[in-house]
């Protein structure tokens, strides 16, 4: 099944410290006879549509949109959000009707002051968590996100405990992508593997435990021994990206060839064919030395 991710603008109401769109926000909205052509040329490899941005719940046409994807077929209507917007239950009622069934929001603290440290916007945790809560009242599938950041990643078992007690289908830990504004700030924002390892694996647990749906992103499989098999990359469906500049067509090759790197020694590892190896710009920064192969299970 193919999945089309649509950025439907660049404006947010957030200012996080580690996102990769860096100063994208400037472009704001797309325009919507724009994104509508996208939405018909993707339903002719895909059944699941990801509408994203910067903040897409800030679109002027997301509900028109969202109801032209349903019209077009898409079974899987995702929109993909810091997930402020669904503290409001008027528009959670709308964006439903017009057809969105799956919702992505991303809590990256278990405390207001360090969610909305990381996001720049205060008031964002209570918005994001009463969000989520909302959407799970009204019957509906909820996959959030958390970026693995410097000041977070202790916080990772805790924040899942918060995700639990929300009612989330589904949680995971995407370790930082040094771009945009995570570039900007690398060195207050991206940790070093062998630091987070076992908040993370303690964070997974706590949803295994609890019956939920758990999974990392861009973590090497040298630090998810015990947990390979929550690795996301082994999942994720092939993806087209629309974004502003042109064209991803498929984004796994992009990911392999051009975002992520293998070291010297990761020939050796029995995860070799399946390792996409961490964003390149870790390595860039810290060397190979962390990394050591997987000789047996």
């Amino acid at each position: 099944m193919g999945r089309i991710d649509i950025k439907v603008g660049f404006s947010c109401n957030n200012f996080c410290r580690f996102c990769v769109q860096g100063d994208k926000r400037k472009f704001g909205s797309r325009p919507g006879r724009e994104l509508k052509k996208l939405i018909l040329q993707g339903r002719k490899k895909a059944e699941e549509i990801v509408f994203t941005g910067g903040e897409p719940c800030l679109h002027p046409q997301l509900l028109e949109l969202t109801r032209y994807a349903k019209q077009a077929g898409y079974e899987t209507i995702q929109i993909q959000s810091n997930g402020r917007m669904f503290s409001y239950k008027k528009f959670c009622d709308e964006i439903i009707e017009a057809g969105a069934n799956e919702f992505s929001p991303a809590l990256h603290g278990h405390r207001p002051d360090l969610h909305d440290f990381l996001t720049g916007a205060p008031g964002s945790f209570l918005q994001t968590v009463l969000g989520i809560k909302n959407l799970k009242s009204m019957g509906q599938k909820v996959i959030t996100n958390t970026v693995i950041t410097k000041p977070n990643f202790r916080h990772l078992p805790a924040i899942a405990d918060v995700l639990i007690r929300s009612g989330v289908d589904q949680f995971q830990f995407a370790f930082a992508h040094p771009l945009g504004r995570a570039k900007e700030n690398f060195r207050s924002i991206v940790p070093r593997f062998p630091l987070i390892e076992p908040y993370v694996k303690e964070g997974l647990k706590k949803g295994i435990d609890a019956g939920l749906r758990v999974m990392t992103e861009a973590i090497p499989y040298c630090f998810m021994l015990g947990f390979e098999s929550y690795i996301a990359e082994e999942i994720i469906p092939p993806t087209t990206i629309y974004d502003r500049q042109g064209v991803v067509e498929d984004f796994t090759v992009s990911r392999v060839t051009e975002g992520k790197a293998r070291g010297p020694s990761c020939r050796k590892c029995l995860y070799y064919r399946k390792c996409e190896g961490p964003w390149r710009e870790y390595p860039e920064a810290f060397g190979w030395s962390e990394f050591n192969p997987v000789l047996e299970k």
